[in-house]
């Protein structure tokens, strides 16, 4: 899918442009890409432009909201298809996502895409085929390719999150000069898919799935036992697992998961919120 490439706002952004033209300004610089770049806006009465694009100005914009022009007016990032599913802004640029109002992502000390960046460093990805099973909003692929990887399969089973990406200027784009060829992003299940991946034919796994109540089966030993077969010996594996409270949830997650790993085949230890493992 092609990546958009017009102006997304948020109920700040949209103010600041009211505010300029209210008090006369002829242009306005800020940035219409969730802070990818910065650029300018020429204000007339009743529009702006931008990019040679002419634009109306927005109203009653809603918070922790996200944008697009759809062609006929600013729609919001949302998509519903069984599930709600949200882009949201943070205070770093980079945004989040929701699926029913539960974040996908962390950021409530960093950018999603600084925590993506120390998750992959732990894998040391430089020159190394990375596999990457579950893709979201591409963070941890676009830290691999700034990291020096020479390739990156990634897999993403939402198609709605896949649009997503498409509005995302933070999320890579495989069709882009930046990208090298280097990302192949499919869309299909891992926990299928990972089958028709050659024995040892990646040197390095990063695994984030959502929680275990919604996709149990990327947690499941027999999904480990396939993430074994496919990563070379000595190949390291991140696995995310977040920080269930084990008193609410009856389940001590991060434990089960270095358990399962152990028996595939790895050596399996804590690292940031989640399991750092080695083939061994």
């Amino acid at each position: 899918m092609p990546h958009y490439s017009g102006p997304l706002l948020t109920r700040p952004v949209a103010a600041s442009l009211l505010a300029a033209r209210d008090a006369g300004a002829d242009a306005w610089r800020g940035s219409l890409d969730l802070g990818a770049s910065t650029g300018e806006a020429s204000l007339q009465a009743d529009a702006w432009l931008w990019r040679q694009r002419r634009y109306p100005y927005p109203s009653a914009l809603k918070d922790r909201t996200i944008y697009y022009w759809d062609g006929d007016a600013f729609a919001p990032v949302v998509r519903y298809a069984g599930s709600l599913i949200k882009l949201v802004p943070t205070e770093w640029g980079a945004p989040t996502f929701e699926i029913d109002g539960i974040k996908m992502l962390p950021t409530a000390k960093a950018s999603p895409l600084d925590d993506a960046r120390r998750k992959v460093a732990l894998v040391e990805p430089r020159g190394k085929v990375v596999l990457d099973t579950c893709g979201g909003l591409g963070y941890f692929a676009a830290c691999c390719l700034e990291a020096g990887a020479a390739r990156i399969h990634s897999f993403e089973k939402n198609a709605d999150v896949l649009w997503l990406r498409t509005l995302n200027p933070w999320s890579p784009d495989p069709e882009s000069p930046a990208s090298g060829g280097r990302l192949q992003l499919a869309h299909a299940d891992v926990s299928q898919a990972i089958a028709q991946l050659a024995d040892a034919s990646v040197d390095a796994l990063l695994h984030d799935p959502p929680r275990f109540g919604i996709a149990g089966e990327l947690y499941a030993q027999a999904f480990y036992d396939q993430l074994a077969r496919v990563l070379r010996k000595g190949g390291r594996l991140f696995h995310y697992t977040g920080s269930p409270n084990k008193l609410t949830s009856g389940r001590d997650v991060p434990r089960e998961v270095a358990r399962r790993l152990e028996h595939a085949g790895f050596k399996a230890q804590p690292a940031l919120d989640g399991v750092l493992a080695t083939r061994r």
